[in-house]
């Protein structure tokens, strides 16, 4: 229901695909399927396909210290399970992970997303305005307020002019306040 079946797009990217690869002359196995499923879902305002993106564009598909183990060629690891929200184990043969992994990694030419655009870090007037244009209504924020630094002596409120380094030898300075 959008702009190709989706049998018809399957077929177009196979065989566009297959062309590319030959052009540069990668040897194909033998075994390549003659059908190939296309996942081609309405995912809404979009909130779920961002999602599933966001698993993958923000950072790194697995974290080092999700690698359980890694012995006699099999490699364990933990990952947590989108459907149900639950960690998961998961064994494979070293080479195996290795191309689970490398399905992964980001084409040439490719960057991740949360650096350029609106959401670099250095661009929050500009998300700012984004969010004014498209009516985002973000959750109201506390300010932080600093609770007023009294002064040991005469117990009237302190003014920050200058942080200076003080160190435990020397003295600090009286408070000038007037009675």
């Amino acid at each position: 229901k959008y702009l190709f079946h989706h049998k018809n797009l399957a077929s177009v990217f196979r065989a566009k695909l297959l062309e590319r690869l030959k052009k540069h002359n990668i040897e194909l196995p033998a075994n390549i399927p003659t059908q190939w499923v296309v996942d081609c879902r309405h995912v809404g305002d979009g909130r779920p396909a961002l999602e599933y993106l966001s698993r993958y564009l923000y950072r790194g598909v697995l974290s080092p210290k999700n690698i359980v183990e890694n012995h006699n060629g099999k490699v364990s690891f933990r990952y947590i399970d989108a459907g149900s929200k639950t960690e998961q184990t998961r064994r494979l043969d070293g080479a195996d992970f290795l191309w689970l992994m490398l399905q992964h990694i980001l084409p040439r030419g490719f960057q991740r997303v949360r650096n350029y655009g609106y959401l670099h870090h250095n661009n929050k007037a500009l998300l700012a305005t984004v969010q004014l244009r498209l009516k985002v209504q973000l959750p109201a924020t506390v300010p932080l307020v600093k609770p007023a630094m009294l002064c040991r002596e005469c117990g009237c409120t302190l003014r920050t002019q200058q942080v200076m380094h003080v160190s435990q030898s020397s003295t600090l300075p009286q408070c000038h306040a007037p009675p």
